[in-house]
């Protein structure tokens, strides 16, 4: 047995054993002496029911109960999205069979589908409650929401053969990937993800495959019909998921609407709306460009599975952009030039040799963005105010700069020395106080910026200070200790 194998199964026992279980029944009177007997203590069953919160405790998919015997209870209203098989041994009909079937199949997290086992033969009037109860919600006639586990096992085959054959079209060899161990098996992985990056389209259709092959193998469990099929689909879930684990993906697109919802032009003419606020960020994952040897990751490149490289690299960028311009949104024409080199990449305009090349030297260019504020002797976050006041339109003389960068500093000292107390924005008042400062300093900016101009430019400085301050020292770029 692979390590990988044993290392599942152990977790698999592991959270059996800590598996809590239940009866939960209706009381009657004498029940105690009727399960007396039938030789059962209803007794211990029935102090948990009073004494334990069962029913919340259920509800909680971090719980470890997890199996409840039921009978005549938790049936009208009970909903527990988390559950995801029901037993049946007694006979239902009508609305209770169609409430009982959809109790298994609420949407929760990467549950796919509920499991309904029939010890009764209950799905017989299945139809007939689906012609009742079912009009009206997308099911045609003969149609049903129940499949048999057969078919699941019908399409998983289907969709194994659609992934290999488009493995095999890449020079994959899946099945000597199945037959090779150790060294071996690591190098024709690596292998295999490399062919797979050739492109964003190329990629995504990979992993879109991956996870339908891996969606509908959990849907067959826990039948054994579906052990054949454990191989292959933990081969494809381990190539989806080294591809996925070599970033944390940043949705660029997301940044870019927002930035350009801030950096708007004109001002609606329904007022100046805030939107809702950032939140603090977690900091655990930050990527540092400067600490690259970039002269190092070139000889790599060349030696190395170049679209693994590329990858990569591509990842660590699109990170480090969503955080700078998380901390400065005027950084927009860095995310717009990002995403066109991608274009063009993904459109064939170039190889994987002088996209790599292009990302090497753009990377250089995020380093020296990111030390500007030295150079203008201004914190990160001074720079952001002074960034919002002289960009996209301003031309000015240096001494004008200076006064700019005067009135950035000041701000910011007045705003969290006297302004941004604990929950101001939540606080009319609060908020009022804050913006009159940011209209009364930004008041002293050169006579260039003009009335029209002077109060965009409060707007987009107040909606900042909105997004990116808390209260009480908490901001995106500070965290109290």
């Amino acid at each position: 047995m692979a390590d990988s194998q044993k290392k599942e199964l152990e977790e698999k026992i592991k959270f059996m054993e800590e598996t809590d279980m239940a009866v939960v029944v209706s009381q009657s009177q004498n029940e105690i002496e009727d399960f007396k007997k039938k030789g059962l203590d209803i007794a211990v069953h029935r102090k948990r029911i009073v004494k334990e919160d069962l029913d919340k405790k259920f509800k909680d998919s971090d719980d470890p109960f997890r199996i409840v015997f039921v009978c005549a209870m938790w049936m009208t209203g009970f909903d527990v999205p988390s559950c995801s098989t029901i037993y049946l041994d007694k006979p239902m009909r009508n609305h209770t069979l169609m409430q009982t079937i959809a109790r298994a199949n609420r949407v929760f997290g990467e549950k796919s589908n509920g499991l309904v086992v029939d010890y009764v033969g209950v799905f017989r009037n299945l139809q007939k409650a689906l012609a009742i109860y079912g009009s009206g919600g997308g099911i045609n006639e003969g149609e049903t929401p129940v499949k048999d586990k057969s078919v699941l096992v019908e399409q998983l085959k289907n969709a194994i053969l659609e992934t290999t054959a488009f493995c095999t079209e890449r020079g994959i060899d899946i099945p000597r990937i199945q037959t090779v161990y150790g060294f071996d098996r690591i190098k024709l992985i690596d292998d295999a993800i490399d062919a797979i990056l050739t492109s964003d389209e190329s990629k995504t259709k990979y992993l879109s495959m991956a996870a339908t092959v891996v969606r509908i193998y959990r849907s067959i469990l826990p039948d054994a019909a579906a052990n054949e099929f454990y191989p292959m689909q933990a081969l494809f879930g381990k190539l989806a998921e080294k591809i996925r684990g070599m970033a944390i993906e940043a949705d660029i697109s997301g940044v870019m609407k927002a930035v350009d919802e801030l950096l708007d032009d004109s001002i609606s003419t329904e007022g100046y709306v805030i939107r809702q606020p950032l939140e603090p960020s977690d900091t655990d994952h930050l990527v540092d460009l400067s600490r690259i040897d970039f002269e190092a990751l070139k000889a790599r490149f060349e030696k190395s599975r170049k679209h693994i490289e590329t990858e990569k690299l591509r990842s660590a960028i699109n990170l480090k952009l969503v955080q700078m311009v998380r901390l400065n949104k005027s950084r927009t024409n860095y995310l717009e030039k990002f995403q066109k080199m991608i274009d063009e990449y993904n459109s064939s305009s170039y190889n994987v040799e002088t996209f790599f090349a292009s990302l090497v030297e753009f990377a250089q260019e995020l380093n020296a963005e990111e030390k500007r504020g030295i150079a203008e002797k201004l914190t990160e976050e001074e720079l952001a105010i002074f960034d919002l006041l002289v960009k996209p339109e301003m031309t000015l003389k240096k001494k004008e700069e200076q006064e700019v960068k005067k009135v950035a500093q000041e701000l910011l000292v007045i705003l969290k020395k006297e302004k941004l107390v604990l929950d101001w924005r939540k606080r009319q008042q609060s908020r009022a106080a804050v913006r009159l400062s940011i209209d009364e300093i930004l008041d002293k900016l050169p006579r260039s910026y003009i009335p029209d101009l002077y109060r965009h430019k409060c707007d987009l400085v107040y909606q900042h200070v909105y997004d990116s301050y808390f209260g009480q020292g908490l901001s995106i770029y500070a965290h109290p200790g």
